[in-house]
C-alpha cells in the first residue's frame, strides 16, 4: 500500500507559523493510513487547505448549513477510496485550531496533526454521527495520536465537560 501525496495549500500566513508545515500534515497522513488500514489507490492524493475562519465559516454554511467557524472539514471525493485518485479536501481554520489549542493546553502543532488525523478519516468513511460511530472513530484516532508520538487527543481534565455530557443535578 502507498501513501497518499499531499498537497498544501496555505491561504492565511499564519499557518506558516508552524514549523515544517508540510512534514506534519504528511506524517499526520502517513500515520492514518497505516494505522487504519485504508487501502488506497496507487498515486491518490490528498488536498489540505489551511485557512481562516472566514473562509471555513462559507464552507460550514454552504455545504453543512451551519452558518459558524469550525475547526476541520472533509470533502471527500465521491466513489470508493480503493479506487480513487483524488481522495477528497480537508480543510482546516486557523482561528479556531489556535484556540482550542490554547483551551486544552496543547501546542498548536498537535492540535492541528490531530485536526489533519480527524479530517483524513472523514475521508476514508469515518464518521460520530452516533454514539457508536464516535466510539470507534475516537479510538482509532488515539491510536494514530500515540503513532505519531501525541497525547490523547480527548483526555480531559478530570471534572471537565465536554460537548454531549450530561449534568444531573
Amino acid at each position: 500500500m502507498t501513501d497518499p501525496t499531499v498537497e498544501l495549500i496555505v491561504e492565511l500566513p499564519a499557518w506558516r507559523t508552524i514549523a515544517d508545515l508540510e512534514g506534519l500534515a504528511t506524517r499526520a497522513i502517513q500515520a492514518s493510513r497505516r494505522e487504519s488500514a485504508a487501502k488506497l489507490a496507487s498515486g491518490c492524493e490528498v488536498a489540505i487547505t489551511f485557512c481562516d475562519d472566514a473562509a471555513i465559516r462559507a464552507l460550514n454554511a454552504q455545504w453543512r448549513q451551519r452558518d459558524a467557524a469550525t475547526n476541520v472539514l472533509s470533502f471527500p471525493t465521491p466513489g470508493r477510496h480503493e479506487e480513487k485518485l483524488l481522495l477528497g479536501d480537508i480543510v482546516i481554520a486557523h482561528e479556531t485550531v489556535a484556540r482550542e489549542a490554547a483551551e486544552q493546553g496543547k501546542t498548536i502543532e498537535d492540535h492541528t496533526t490531530h485536526m489533519i488525523v480527524h479530517g483524513f478519516l472523514h475521508l476514508i468513511g469515518y464518521d460520530h454521527e452516533t454514539p457508536d460511530e464516535a466510539d470507534v472513530m475516537e479510538a482509532l484516532e488515539r491510536r494514530i495520536a500515540a503513532a505519531l508520538g501525541l497525547s490523547d487527543p480527548y483526555e480531559r481534565e478530570p471534572g471537565e465537560l465536554s460537548e454531549g455530557d450530561v449534568v444531573k443535578e
